[in-house]
């Protein structure tokens, strides 16, 4: 019998300013991380990834470049990644977010403690060409 897939797309975006620091957002269940979310239905993954940014810290962004995919094959779930840099908006938390901030590449690393989402920026700032990373977790 077919099933139609019900996958996950999120996108989430390393925000680095003019100073070389990461914003971060302090969220109510997984702690420190990077902006991002689901991507609606319709949406691009970039503008997925902007909107995001905005929603959940005030910040307008754009996209500098796309860094590549983390896939939690058991999850069905799909994670996009970009570095993105800040054009505009103000520093805001929202219902997602507790806390934001930009943070040094080095105290943003060891603020972000949740699953592999440090490995992931550590990608993101470490690989110039696109990645592929497949999990089953």
């Amino acid at each position: 019998m077919y099933r139609t897939p019900k996958h996950i797309v999120s996108a989430a975006t390393v925000v680095l300013n003019d100073n070389n620091q990461i914003l971060l957002l302090k969220g109510p269940r997984r702690g420190w991380e990077l902006p991002g979310g689901q991507v609606e239905e319709g949406e691009s993954l970039s503008d997925g990834a902007i909107r995001e940014a905005k929603e959940e810290t005030g910040i307008d962004i754009e996209i500098v470049r796309f860094c590549g995919i983390y896939q939690n094959v058991k999850e069905s779930i799909c994670n996009t990644l970009f570095v993105g840099r800040p054009i505009g908006g103000q520093l805001t938390t929202s219902s997602e977010s507790l806390e934001v901030g930009y943070y040094e590449i080095d105290e943003a690393l060891q603020m972000v403690t949740w699953k592999n989402f440090r490995e992931r920026i550590e990608y993101c700032l470490n690989h110039k060409d696109p990645f592929y990373i497949e999990f089953n977790k």
